[in-house]
């Protein structure tokens, strides 16, 4: 399958169903529990196989007697360009597992380089947030660093916040209670559970409204469209993600997405996404603020500039946290990124990076 060098009783090939026990069982091993704390089936299949931009392409390397040695999947991505009338179909590297037994024989650099090809028919970007130990062999192979997305912080409980910061700084372990966080927002699961199936309803109008608008913006953004939306929040498993909606009129003028969760000594409200109506700053403050009341310590979220909800941050107590955020790196499945490529040139959502 791939004329690049590798150890001699090593073989490549696409990954099956079949293996699915045991590919989570590698990246357990080497990954830990993941977002949910543990590595389902359930979770994986929602992630790699019922994905509405389709199934992720995947690799496993293994040896002659079937022991799996490493794994790599590149899961897929859409981004609209309105302004250009057209979907830039993407992937994004995420689970991959080397064997401890396998490491630094070349095995990443295989599996990564082998997936690349594939997917040079049909991809046209490849992007993802690796941390500091992977960012240097995404370099070597490359990948362009195009910077940190930045993360902006609203203290909802100014003394507990203040209280787990220091902590969390001055590295003292703080005790924590288990179990999940309290929180009251509905949840997304149930908020879609009432929504049309289809691509009818005020949930579609609104998003018709936004791709309408985003027309005159240069910067692709994510595909949303309904089924998206409802697969990114609604079914993921074991994510407890939660809706807040704004109304005028009766009318869904905005709606937004996130999930309680801990954060070491402090309890964090993930503010994925936040969409309104065009224009509609005073239904993104109200979103904004709304977020603050999940019963978190903070909310922490990215707002692309020049959105409605990045011009209401700072009145909506919002501020940019310093040396947060995730470190973002893209190329080509077939080379290095265009000249005049930047950070800039995509509008991101903390939804689009977090839990991937």
């Amino acid at each position: 399958m791939s004329a690049l060098p590798a150890p001699a009783e090593l073989t490549v090939r696409p990954l099956a169903p079949a293996d699915t026990p045991a590919v989570l069982e590698l990246l357990t091993a080497s990954l830990a529990g993941g977002p949910t704390g543990t590595r389902s089936a359930e979770f994986f299949d929602w992630k790699h196989r019922l994905n509405p931009f389709g199934a992720s392409p995947g690799l496993l390397a293994e040896t002659v007697e079937g022991r799996p040695a490493g794994v790599r999947l590149f899961l897929r991505w859409e981004w609209l360009d309105a302004a250009g009338g057209r979907t830039v179909r993407a992937v994004r590297p995420v689970d991959t597992a080397t064997h401890p037994d396998f490491r630094g024989r070349g095995v990443f650099r295989r599996l990564t380089l082998d997936l690349l090809q594939q997917v040079a028919g049909d991809a046209e970007l490849v992007f993802n947030t690796p941390n500091g130990n992977s960012l240097p062999g995404y370099l070597r192979m490359g990948w362009r660093d195009l910077g940190r997305l930045p993360v902006a912080i609203r203290p909802a409980r100014p003394a507990a916040f203040a209280r787990g910061a220091r902590a969390a700084l001055a590295r003292r372990p703080a005790a924590r209670p288990a179990g999940p966080v309290a929180c009251p927002l509905p949840t997304a699961a149930d908020w879609f559970a009432g929504q049309p199936a289809d691509e009818g309803g005020q949930l579609a109008e609104l998003l018709r409204e936004r791709a309408a608008a985003d027309a005159a913006d240069p910067r692709p953004g994510t595909h949303r469209t309904p089924a998206f939306l409802r697969w990114r929040y609604g079914d993921a498993p074991g994510l407890d993600y939660r809706v807040l909606t704004t109304h005028r009129g009766g009318e869904l003028t905005g709606l937004a997405f996130g999930r309680p969760r801990r954060r070491g000594p402090l309890t964090e409200f993930t503010l994925a996404d936040v969409l309104v109506r065009p224009g509609d700053r005073a239904s993104a403050a109200a979103l904004l603020r709304e977020a603050a009341r999940s019963g978190c310590d903070h909310v922490a979220t990215h707002l692309s500039p020049g959105t409605e909800a990045a011009g209401a941050a700072l009145s909506s107590g919002y501020l940019t946290a310093p040396r947060t955020g995730m470190t973002l790196v893209a190329r080509t499945p077939t080379g290095p990124l265009p000249a005049g490529f930047t950070l800039g040139s995509w509008r991101f959502g903390l939804g689009d990076l977090e839990v991937f």
